[in-house]
């Protein structure tokens, strides 16, 4: 769906930025003024696993070296997959592990005028229209949607966005180098609003992202094939486009995503430490750094003041089940 190719761009942080050596777990604190705003944001289907946890883990450090904001978002808008107090669990964990947002947490739920409003400007722009074919009338193309098939209309139509011939979108992945796709060819007419009337998940983000200022966006590598549509979606909106750093996905001995996995076990918050400790490791981080942390406030700051975000391999790195307890093995 993309093409790849690893270059020599490497992610720098403000290294310059003055040290916070006292009371670093507790994030709530003021810091220094900064450009830099960054965030985590889960989905509420289930508590957090160690998958989840190098990803809110790599997001945290890289807004604390920097000096800069880091920010909680639930992204809840797809209530059959949620899990009744998920999101409350997960926020729950951050807390135990020390991982403190810098303000409010937002709620995806809670924003449907602003989705409508910026769906109602690609509608209005031509940027976006109604489809009424289904599933079944696009896997001759492969599910990707470039017309609509004649003569199909449906009480509850999706909404797609208008991809032009040759969008052809790239950018410089912080951990993976020069990413490449053309969108209109790879991806097709993307859904902004499901048939079912859900918001589609490309539209929020990008909406959201803006909304919260985000400058530097840290997640998972499995949506390293989303970011040339956000990146489209925002030229389209008129949005600024943030940096990106895609951070290793943590996969089973099957090589399945841990969400998708029976190894995606919750972590243990009333002992954070070992997970940290595997989360560290599966950033590429030299383990003996954090030798002697006994609690969560000294390991958070010097993983703080250690991170190089040039070490996070490009690679999966496989996890055993409750990897959180166990070594971290590392394929890069």
């Amino acid at each position: 769906m993309y093409r790849l190719w690893v270059s020599a761009v490497k992610f720098k942080s403000n290294a310059g930025s003055p040290a916070i050596h006292t009371a670093i777990a507790h994030a709530r604190m003021p810091f220094p003024p900064t450009s830099y705003r960054g965030r985590f944001a889960p989905s509420p289907t289930g508590p957090l696993h160690f998958g989840s946890l190098v990803a809110a883990f790599g997001s945290w450090l890289a807004a604390r070296q920097a000096g800069g904001t880091w920010l909680v978002r639930i992204e809840d808008l797809d209530p059959p997959r949620e899990v009744a107090g998920a999101a409350e669990a997960q926020l729950r964990t951050l807390t135990a592990f020390g991982l403190h947002p810098d303000g409010p947490v937002m709620r995806q739920s809670e924003r449907h005028e602003a989705y409508l409003s910026a769906l109602q400007r690609l509608l209005a722009a031509g940027d976006a229209f109604e489809c009424h074919c289904s599933r079944s009338d696009l896997a001759g193309e492969d599910g990707i949607h470039r017309a609509c098939l004649p003569g199909r209309h449906r009480p509850d139509p999706a909404i797609r966005l208008r991809v032009p011939d040759g969008s052809h979108i790239t950018f410089d992945d912080a951990v993976h180098g020069r990413i490449e796709q053309d969108v209109s060819r790879d991806v097709g007419d993307f859904v902004l609003r499901r048939a079912d009337g859900l918001w589609a998940y490309q539209l929020a983000v990008v909406v959201d992202d803006a909304a919260q200022g985000i400058t530097d966006i840290v997640r998972g590598a499995d949506l390293l094939d989303s970011t040339p549509r956000q990146i489209l979606l925002q030229r389209l909106l008129g949005l600024p486009t943030p940096r990106y750093l895609h951070l290793p996905l943590v996969v089973d001995g099957d090589d399945r995503k841990l969400s998708k996995s029976l190894a995606a076990l919750p972590l243990d918050d009333d002992d954070p430490l070992p997970a940290l400790r595997a989360a560290w490791a599966t950033l590429g981080q030299a383990r003996d750094v954090l030798d002697g942390s006994t609690c969560i406030d000294t390991l958070l700051a010097r993983a703080m003041t250690t991170f190089d975000a040039g070490r996070i391999p490009r690679a999966p790195v496989d996890i055993l089940a409750a990897a959180h307890n166990t070594p971290v093995a590392s394929r890069d």
